[in-house]
């Protein structure tokens, strides 16, 4: 999934032959989960329909102030358009705009979009090469990054007007892959590998029967989820949930005990940056496994327990460079069993929910943490998991920059 996705993606059309490539950018656009507005002078109609483009993105095309067919058409702001995009791409930008964006000139709708943005704006050039290659137009280049304004290089090949040289707009494709580098680049977890474990372990009684809790594992998806949004490489181990990842950029590793979790763990930990271990672990498990389903011939029933992998605190006494964040699920004494927790297991920080806390720990969308340092504790409110996830990433990103 893309870096894109749920991006407002402001895109300026102006008069050039490069125009035609505009429905093919927008609809990679879409196809990468970015809502698409899209601005247009009105030589840019000479070479693509707004209907054309309206129909793509799925949003009206804008190309005055007013429709000047409608005498009660209301005003098109551009300042409003401005301020609803996270970034302005301006494909093709001709020279003919250029000079007017380095100048301040606002003659169309487009241009004074452009001057009333807030948001980084990124420009494409497209036209033929003694164009491109004129002391004005270089001049124009030069004002515009000088503004903050991020240049898109035009390509090598065979121009409109037989030529062939520099002034190609860039394919639909590398304009893509250029913003996405541009926005990963500047992630604050770009190139950290992140493991993460999430919801339950079963621990089988017999072919029926297992041992298990209530964990959904939906604060372990969050976090997974945000992680890959600030650019991180995630590993997901998932015990049994019925979450589905909708992040394709997220290795999803699905497991059932809390063996086949310390497994995958533990050949993925040494090249890890950071280990949150969210899942709700199960502790123990039956020393034998009944081959048959158990018959229900008596009142009572007896199991023999045994301890289970303790992943966390095995990864504890591995620890290298690795940052480890564990939880800890309370019901009495609970910063004194997290305190304890954090010292045992060799954490840098521990997440402490409590059940006490409504809206907190399992089966809800809400929860309620501290985050316990060995001399600090941060306290949070009740906040939407997404919300949480973030929090924590905050936590860890200052953690790896200290």
């Amino acid at each position: 999934m893309s870096v894109l996705k749920g991006k407002k993606v402001l895109m300026g059309v102006t008069g050039g032959i490069a125009a035609y490539k505009t429905a093919s950018l927008v609809r990679l656009f879409i196809r990468a989960g970015a809502q698409v507005r899209v601005v247009m002078t009105p030589a840019a109609k000479e070479f693509i329909t707004p209907l054309t483009l309206s129909t793509l993105s799925k949003n009206e095309v804008y190309s005055s102030f007013t429709d000047e067919e409608d005498e009660n058409a209301q005003w098109n702001n551009h300042v409003e358009l401005g301020l609803w995009a996270d970034f302005m791409l301006i494909a093709p930008a001709t020279a003919n705009t250029l000079s007017k964006m380095a100048s301040g000139n606002s003659d169309n709708l487009l241009l004074a979009t452009y001057l009333s943005s807030k948001c980084p704006v990124f420009f494409a050039p497209a036209m033929d090469l003694d164009m491109y290659k004129h002391p004005s137009t270089k001049n124009s280049f030069k004002i515009l990054q000088e503004y903050g304004n991020i240049m898109i290089p035009a390509g090598d090949g065979e121009l409109a007007s037989g030529l062939h040289g520099e002034g190609r707009m860039a394919e639909p494709e590398g304009i893509l892959k250029f913003l996405e580098e541009h926005y990963t680049e500047n992630l604050p977890l770009k190139g950290r590998k992140i493991l993460i474990t999430a919801g339950p372990t079963y621990e089988a009684i017999d072919p029926v029967r297992f041992i298990g809790n209530h964990s959904t594992g939906k604060m372990g998806y969050e976090i997974a989820r945000a992680a890959v949004k600030l650019g991180a490489e995630v590993s997901l181990i998932s015990g049994p949930t019925h979450l589905s990842m909708d992040d394709d950029r997220v290795d999803l590793i699905k497991v059932t005990s809390t063996h086949e979790m310390y497994e995958a763990v533990s050949s993925r930990f040494k090249d890890t940056d950071v280990f949150i271990a969210s899942a709700a672990v199960a502790d123990y498990k039956p020393v034998t496994v009944a081959g048959e389903k158990i018959k229900k011939d008596d009142q009572s029933l007896s199991l023999e327990l045994t301890r289970t992998e303790d992943i966390l605190a095995s990864m504890g006494e591995r620890k290298e460079h690795q940052k480890l964040i564990g939880f800890a699920l309370e019901t009495n004494n609970e910063v004194e069993n997290a305190r304890n927790k954090l010292k045992r297991k060799n954490l840098d920080f521990i997440v402490l929910n409590s059940l006490n806390d409504k809206g907190a720990g399992f089966k809800t969308d809400t929860n309620k943490v501290s985050i316990i340092y060995p001399n600090i504790i941060k306290d949070f409110e009740l906040k939407p998991k997404t919300e949480v996830a973030r929090d924590i990433l905050t936590e860890i990103i200052e953690l790896l920059n200290a």
